[in-house]
């Protein structure tokens, strides 16, 4: 299985649904992610997903 890099595009699923986000940061055993932006929070969503949980984007 291949590591994302920074700047990956990844899908992923959250609550039953399909999101895509880019790679922010990378971990040992995990992606933080950064998938939309908050309007009432004036800030990016971010989230952790597992390498088992992703696929990269092409």
């Amino acid at each position: 299985m291949a590591t994302a890099k920074i700047g990956d595009v990844i899908s992923f699923q959250r609550e039953g649904k399909k999101l895509e986000g880019v790679v922010s940061g990378i971990r040992e055993n995990s992606v933080m992610v950064q998938y939309g932006f908050s309007k009432e929070k004036d800030e990016p969503l971010t989230t952790i997903v597992n390498h088992k949980n992703y696929k990269i984007k092409k």
